[in-house]
């Protein structure tokens, strides 16, 4: 993954303003933390340290314990989404159909790799162990939307139209 993320934080005086007044509420109870970066989260999208260390700062905590909090439990990204989300499956099932493949199609198309998004927001990919539609192999989907039996082709096919139905 590319540490050097391409996107720029965007906090709102609004977004720290949420943030201080989740601080406030959780700074005293004990295990706080977790609600605090689980709103946080809620509240800008993702943890960049910005937030983190706005959240350390507030929470009055090492920015490593922070930090070490948001790695290690996999709800959190430290990395911004984008407006569309891409998930391409990687089970069994869709890897021996060729689900990398699609994946790698997908992160020339879009110049980013998995876990990253496109420095104009718009997309970000991530691939996912199974999504429970084996019978569909391979499977991706964007937004939620599943698109099955996919090849590397249609798989770049979809994404057009979703760049398409922004222009």
């Amino acid at each position: 993954m590319n540490t050097n993320n391409q996107n720029s934080f965007k906090g709102t005086p609004k977004q720290e303003r949420e943030l201080k007044k989740v601080i406030e509420n959780h700074k005293t109870q004990p295990g706080g933390l977790m609600p605090v970066l689980q709103e946080a989260q809620a509240i800008y999208g993702y943890l960049p340290i910005e937030v983190q260390r706005m959240v350390a700062e507030g929470m009055n905590v090492p920015l490593s314990e922070v930090y070490g909090v948001a790695t290690f439990y996999s709800q959190f990204s430290l990395t911004p989404k984008g407006e569309h989300r891409i998930s391409v499956c990687l089970g069994t099932a869709c890897y021996v159909k060729g689900a990398d493949k699609i994946l790698a199609a997908i992160e020339e198309k879009l110049g980013i790799k998995s876990g990253e998004c496109t420095p104009d927001g718009m997309f970000s990919i991530e691939s996912c162990r199974c999504l429970g539609a084996c019978g569909l192999a391979p499977v991706m989907t964007v937004d939620g939307e599943v698109y099955g039996k996919c090849t590397p082709e249609s798989a770049v096919r979809i994404i057009e139209s979703y760049r398409n139905k922004e222009d």
